[in-house]
């Protein structure tokens, strides 16, 4: 069961683009104001159920429900000051670290014994 319709979107930042993004803003970036690390790309949550479902192999059928809440409406952060100030841009295609963080999730809850 999902809460909300799967209309809100978000944003996502793979964890090695994460590292990329603070390490180069600690070597380059040297002004007070705050920058947003991000992909500056946004999915919905039912995109984002849909996807996550064909990469489990998950073949049941997804419920939302409208009656829960939904959220926010929308979370997209401005990237543009950390790729004008220190070249930042996320490499990560947004599929490729989805079915990274599956599979690292996978291996990691089979190698964890339940005793």
């Amino acid at each position: 069961m999902c809460w909300g319709d799967g209309s809100p979107t978000r944003e996502f930042l793979y964890v090695e683009d994460a590292a990329a993004g603070i390490i180069a803003a600690a070597e380059r970036y040297d002004k007070p104001d705050p920058v947003n690390l991000g992909s500056g790309r946004e999915i919905s949550i039912r995109d984002l159920t849909t996807r996550i479902a064909a990469l489990t192999g998950y073949r049941g059928r997804i419920v939302w429900d409208a009656s829960q809440p939904n959220g926010q409406p929308r979370r997209c952060l401005d990237v543009t000051r950390a790729h004008r100030e220190f070249g930042f841009q996320a490499q990560m295609p947004f599929d490729e670290g989805l079915r990274r963080t599956i599979d690292w999730y996978l291996s990691s809850v089979s190698s964890v014994s339940p005793w």
